[in-house]
Formats: structure tokens, C-alpha cells, sequence
């Protein structure tokens, strides 16, 4: 029986020295860096569509200090984004700064709030494309629009209505 107990306190005490030892693992560095919250702010919107959300990503993230063409020499950047849905065209200042930007998208799903608002008011007409666009300043804030055109058989109508659904 003492032989037991011994061979039972003895596997106690490697098991705890097991895991004691795989829990002092070290992790790799992390880094956090504040992307441009402002601009990130002003042109979220929780029903736009995913490569939207992506592309916006890119451009608050982007650090124009460390690309190839930075030289201190300039006051303003400009860097375009691009995936097969939309583009951005952003302005940075030499520090990094997000300053301004223009961002067209096509032929994305638009948000309930938009769709709504041209089915309550267009009921026979079909959605034929759609642009979705956003100016951001930085002192003004985001505007954000989208122009629709519809068809109804042989007739074609263009209409603008901001992300709330409202008609411009």
C-alpha cells in the first residue's frame, strides 16, 4: 500500500510540474496601433456591405510613412484602394494624417432602410444598378448617397436617397 501511495504522490507531482512547465510558454510580441477612429466614425454604417467595410479597413490602416514613395519633402498624399466593387481615393498629410476621401462603389446590396424607402415609393419598378458614394473631410465629417436607377419595362429613372432612405 506504501508502495502505492508513493507511486500515486510521485505522478501528482510530474503532472503538476508538466503543466506548469507548458504554461510558461512565451507569446509573440503584439503590437496596437490606433487606426483613424475619425474616419472610421463617420463613415461606418452597420448595414453596408462587407467589401465596403473592408475597403475602409484598408484605408484607416494604411501608414503612408512607411511606403516606398514617402519622402518628408510633401504636405498631402494620395492613395488609391481598390477591389472589383469599389474604389477609394485618400488624402494623407505627411504625418500619417487621414485629411479627405472619395469612395465610389457599384452594384452592391443596399441597406433595408434604402431598399424600403424605393419599393414604398417605386412599387413596378426594378433596381437596374445602384452606386453607393462617400466624401469623407476631415472637419465635415462623412456624406453618404446612393444613386439608383430603376426600370420599368422600356422607362429608366435615376433617384438619389442618402443611408437613411431619404430621397434627395
Amino acid at each position: 500500500m506504501k508502495k502505492t501511495n508513493l507511486v500515486l504522490i510521485f505522478g501528482t507531482l510530474l503532472l503538476g510540474f508538466g503543466l506548469q512547465t507548458s504554461a510558461q510558454e512565451t507569446l509573440p510580441e503584439v503590437t496596437i496601433t490606433a487606426v483613424r477612429y475619425k474616419y472610421l466614425g463617420a463613415v461606418n454604417d452597420k448595414d453596408v456591405a462587407q467589401p465596403v467595410k473592408m475597403l475602409e479597413r484598408k484605408a484607416a490602416e494604411y501608414d503612408v510613412r512607411k511606403a516606398d514613395f514617402y519622402e518628408d519633402d510633401y504636405d498631402t498624399y494620395f492613395v488609391s484602394f481598390y477591389i472589383p466593387d469599389g474604389k477609394i481615393l485618400a488624402a494623407y498629410d505627411k504625418d500619417g494624417k487621414l485629411l479627405r476621401t472619395a469612395e465610389k462603389y457599384k452594384n452592391l446590396a443596399l441597406p433595408p432602410a434604402v431598399r424600403n424607402a424605393i419599393v414604398g415609393r417605386f412599387p413596378k419598378w426594378t433596381i437596374a444598378n445602384d452606386a453607393y458614394l462617400v466624401t469623407y473631410q476631415e472637419e465635415h465629417g462623412a456624406r453618404k448617397e446612393y444613386k439608383v436607377t430603376l426600370q420599368n419595362g422600356d422607362k429608366r429613372m435615376k433617384v438619389k436617397l442618402n443611408e437613411k432612405g431619404e430621397f434627395l
